[in-house]
């Protein structure tokens, strides 16, 4: 028996021990509590229905009653636990135990053969001669200074230019003026918005990219497969690198590198009162934004789609993962062509309770398009474009240019972890069915 057909076989057993240990999951509780077990997961699915919309109220009201909705958003999943436990006892870790075996083997039955990594099409290139970055001290609490950045990159022959904290300085044309100078790669060491403006400089020229992971979050970084935790392994790739290819965002002429939200996050990062008191500045500002007492009244456009009066809509550079709670923020890739667009639209506790429960919830809109326009009700949208708080005159269009950017990066690197595969129990039930040496299962 040949590599690929053990595989398979292996995948045909995993997905006949997911089905199994799925239905025993359900039958424990069920055979233990008897009609009581199955009232019990009515209880439940009620409670998860009433926690949502407790959250909901939290997030719209003020006041005693906004406290009393938070307490009821804590309360009640702290109540089901407790009711489950004291009502199941060793049932209920036993279904939780074969509840997980049911996870991990129905994702290893529709998993993809071969590395658990995204592998990317990379070309290898000599190092550049003149590179030159930008270094922002003071992006990610001090990274720069903590890991040696600025030390390590004249070491390795690059001109640094660190920015001043105390005056605000113009990126795009620093970077253009060292383009003019004979620079043959720009790069940044800073917040995601830095990367992108340096970025589209470099786009527009057909220069290498290098993105240092000296950010707080490092969106950027991560879907690139960087190394987060050590900026300073970034560096490598001016001696051993290779080169990506990958798109480049737009919103109006202003370049992004991960998303530009629009609606209530936008509107609430325009607020001075926001990066000193972030929790404090949202829950003031919420209850209007999201009851459309404020804020601009959006329309989306994105294909043949249009969302009228959304809350909240991000459009990213290449869609992010959505079928993976725990992956959910990644970008498997940034060379699809096209944007991911995520609208949210709650009208109500009912809404709120659907989107937590429902598997395809009528207020999220999730979709991909070349090209998103975005109108508000005045004559300006407020953006929060990779964290950066704009305003931009109406309407926005929000585009993608495939390929435009060349991305050097370090040739050992860790990778982009590939997705877990989203649970379909009807092809479980198909790979599980079939007997003998049949064609390799293909994913859906």
């Amino acid at each position: 028996m040949d590599v690929n057909a053990r595989a398979y076989r292996a995948q045909r057993w995993a997905a006949r021990a997911a089905l199994a240990t799925a239905a025993l999951a359900v039958l424990v509780p069920l055979g233990y509590g008897g009609l009581a077990g199955l009232l019990l997961l009515v209880c439940g699915a009620l409670g998860l229905a009433m926690a949502a919309a407790a959250l909901w109220w939290a997030l719209t009201l003020r006041g005693p009653l906004r406290w009393a909705a938070g307490l009821l958003t804590l309360a009640v999943p702290a109540g089901l636990i407790a009711l489950f436990a004291t009502t199941l006892f060793w049932a209920l870790p036993v279904s939780l135990a074969l509840w997980s075996v049911a996870v991990w083997s129905g994702r290893y039955a529709l998993r993809d053969a071969g590395t658990d990594r995204i592998r990317r099409k990379e070309r290898r290139t000599p190092p550049p001669r003149r590179p030159f970055l930008i270094m922002n001290p003071r992006s990610g609490g001090g990274k720069v200074d903590r890991f040696g950045l600025k030390e390590k990159a004249e070491r390795l022959g690059a001109r640094v230019v660190l920015l001043d904290p105390d005056d605000r300085q113009d990126v795009t044309a620093l970077a253009r003026q060292a383009v003019a100078e004979g620079a043959d790669l720009l790069g940044a060491a800073g917040g995601d918005g830095t990367q992108a403006l340096v970025a589209a400089v470099a786009a527009e020229h057909g220069l290498p990219f290098l993105v240092i992971s000296a950010g707080t979050r490092n969106h950027f970084a991560l879907d690139l497969g960087l190394d987060r935790e050590d900026p300073g392994a970034c560096l490598d790739a001016l001696r051993d690198g290779v080169e990506l290819r990958v798109d480049l965002g737009f919103a109006g002429d202003r370049p992004f590198v991960n998303n530009a939200s629009f609606g209530a996050y936008a509107a609430i990062v325009q607020s001075p009162s926001y990066r000193d008191d972030k929790i404090g500045t949202s829950l003031e500002l919420l209850p209007d934004l999201l009851t459309g007492q404020q804020g601009a009244r959006l329309v989306v456009r994105a294909g043949d789609t249009v969302l009228e009066s959304p809350q909240a809509v991000l459009v990213s550079n290449n869609p992010y993962r959505t079928g993976d709670p725990f992956g959910f923020g990644r970008r498997d890739r940034l060379d699809t062509g096209a944007l991911g667009v995520l609208g949210i639209r709650v009208e109500g506790a009912v809404d709120a309770a659907a989107l937590l429960l429902g598997p395809e919830p009528a207020a999220l809109t999730v979709l991909a398009a070349r090209e998103v326009v975005v109108e508000a009700d005045g004559g300006e949208v407020e953006v929060g474009l990779d964290g950066e708080a704009l305003v931009l005159p109406s309407p926005v269009r929000c585009r993608i240019a495939p390929g435009a950017l060349r991305v050097r990066v370090p040739r050992k690197r860790p990778g982009v972890v590939r997705p877990q595969p989203r649970l379909d129990w009807r092809t479980l039930r198909k790979l599980a069915a079939t007997v003998g040496r049949t064609a390799a299962y293909r994913r859906h």
